[in-house]
């Protein structure tokens, strides 16, 4: 969201206000809410003192897990994360909180046409409630000398615990370091067990990123690969699983599979192949285009109008 905000601020056709609805104000330029901890857990509910005073916004975008209401601004909420949706979550809390929202007019936005299917689905909302707009994926330094195979890894763990072995051996044949991007609780799973691999926190995403010669990317298909898509940004093939969102956003720019057994091939192709690798790299760098700040902050303003006008 700071990467659509500083975008939606250079285009300068719009006055935007910062905030943020369950932590700190983390520069001088985001506003304070007065009362905030007193009123985050109705907050999260969709409950709660309204954020606005009527006339004083045009639009109002929420992206964390708190959708205040409002009296009279309109209300665009970004569901990037599909997790709480999902039954195996056993959160409902985000269901009601969403669905109260909706019916007081809100207009949710989905990462992926895919995602949007969900949503709709799950909250059982008309299609006129949820748009598709990619969010922004920041612009990293094209990576040129990188020698790491980087894992990044979004709410799974189990699929990379199976290729681990193979992927350390992998690389070690190769003088070159398995570097694992992840948190903090999963990462101290796998430092439990003994794996051979470097561990970075979600802050090093960058670092990591500008050390890589491939990057895996194994994800639950339950959020938008901004990791995958900044690896191609970096010019980094990819390798990701064919979830449903990998193979909308990722299809033809990043090596999808369908099965474990065909990682190893895949990695070796695009480890060792120039030719293979050029045309990853070139794919890759054309479709992060498609997420570049500046594309998302367009895309975004014209939403903020329709929903304005609307």
């Amino acid at each position: 969201m700071t990467d659509l905000a500083n975008a939606l601020d250079a285009t300068g056709e719009c006055s935007l206000v910062r905030f943020r609805t369950l932590s700190n104000p983390q520069s001088p330029d985001e506003r304070r809410l007065a009362g905030r901890w007193l009123w985050a857990p109705l907050w999260r509910r969709s409950l709660g003192p309204s954020l606005d005073r009527p006339g004083s916004l045009d639009v109002i975008h929420l992206a964390g897990r708190a959708t205040p209401p409002t009296k009279s601004t309109p209300l665009v909420i970004s569901v990037d994360d599909l997790r709480p949706l999902r039954g195996e979550s056993g959160e409902r809390q985000r269901i009601t909180q969403l669905r109260r929202a909706v019916v007081r007019g809100a207009v949710l936005v989905a990462s992926t046409r895919s995602a949007s299917h969900e949503v709709q689905r799950v909250l059982g909302v008309d299609r006129a409630r949820v748009v598709v707009v990619p969010p922004a994926v920041p612009l990293v330094q094209p990576t040129t000398d990188g020698t790491d195979l980087v894992v990044n890894l979004t709410g799974v763990l189990d699929p990379f615990l199976r290729l681990a072995p193979a992927l350390v051996d992998f690389a070690r044949q190769r003088s070159a370091d398995v570097v694992a991007v992840t948190s903090a609780n999963v990462a101290q799973r796998i430092r439990s067990l003994g794996l051979q691999v470097t561990l970075r926190s979600r802050n090093e995403a960058r670092r990591a990123l500008a050390d890589a010669r491939v990057v895996l990317h194994v994800s639950d298909g339950a959020r938008f690969p901004s990791f995958a898509i900044a690896a191609l940004t970096a010019g980094v093939p990819t390798i990701a699983r064919a979830t449903t969102i990998n193979r909308e956003l990722l299809s033809g720019a990043a090596a999808l599979t369908e099965s474990d057994e065909e990682v190893l091939p895949t990695l070796l192709e695009l480890w060792e192949s120039p030719s293979r690798r050029a045309i990853m790299i070139a794919a890759g760098r054309s479709r992060a285009e498609d997420f570049a700040p500046a594309t998302a902050a367009r895309a975004y303003l014209s939403l903020y109008h329709d929903v304005v006008r609307g």
